[in-house]
């Protein structure tokens, strides 16, 4: 019985411990959701992973200066319903990204919408209402 009572007691404690980092890692704290930023680049590296996707391109800035800019989508499963999938990016691709901006200044963002060259809309699911235009 005290056995099965130190377990009770260790497993309680341990919950709240071991989630903590869990709810931190969803945390979109690092992003500024107030503000939206459209960027225009080449697309470099298309990331198809969980726990996110990553989107890498190429962006001249107001100086001519090639910034590099990582733009974060949701996971896989999620975006596969909304048209997304492994061959929505190719290096090369010029794409125009509009993104929540990292709240350091990075050139880091949450991606809202990409469009294509050809005008082809790629929107993420969840609230944004995903879809493909």
């Amino acid at each position: 019985m005290r056995n099965r009572l130190i377990m009770v007691v260790a497993a309680t404690l341990a919950f709240p411990i071991l989630s903590a980092p869990l709810s931190a890692h969803h945390s979109n704290a690092a992003f500024d959701a107030g503000k939206r930023l459209s960027v225009t680049g080449i697309v470099t590296e298309w990331f198809w992973a969980n726990p996110h996707c990553l989107l890498s391109l190429d962006v001249k800035d107001g100086s001519g200066q090639v910034v590099r800019w990582i733009v974060e989508t949701q996971a896989p499963p999620n975006m596969i319903p909304f048209g997304w999938s492994k061959q929505s990016f190719k290096p090369g691709d010029e794409v125009t990204i509009t993104l929540e901006p990292a709240r350091s200044g990075k050139p880091v963002g949450r991606l809202l919408r990409a469009v294509f060259a050809d005008g082809r809309t790629l929107l993420p699911g969840g609230s944004a209402g995903g879809t493909v235009q």
